[in-house]
């Protein structure tokens, strides 16, 4: 049997931060995953990557290429 469990769990259970109407999005990036603050990204010129949604391969291209880790405001 399949188990969904509601994306704002996960997000919570994966972050430790409840979702609040309040907060304001980081915003969304190349790949239009939302990003919080709160979130690891990896940043690259002008553009930001949400590392938890980044398979192993990319985050060691974007660290070869000068990609650096930061966490979203």
């Amino acid at each position: 049997m399949l188990d969904l469990e509601h994306p704002m769990i996960t997000r919570m259970e994966r972050t430790g931060i409840p979702y609040s109407a309040k907060r304001e999005a980081y915003g969304k990036d190349p790949f239009e995953n939302e990003v919080w603050p709160g979130d690891q990204i990896l940043m690259l010129d002008d553009d930001f990557y949400l590392v938890d949604e980044l398979p192993a391969e990319a985050i060691e291209i974007l660290e070869r290429h000068g990609a650096s880790y930061r966490i979203a405001q």
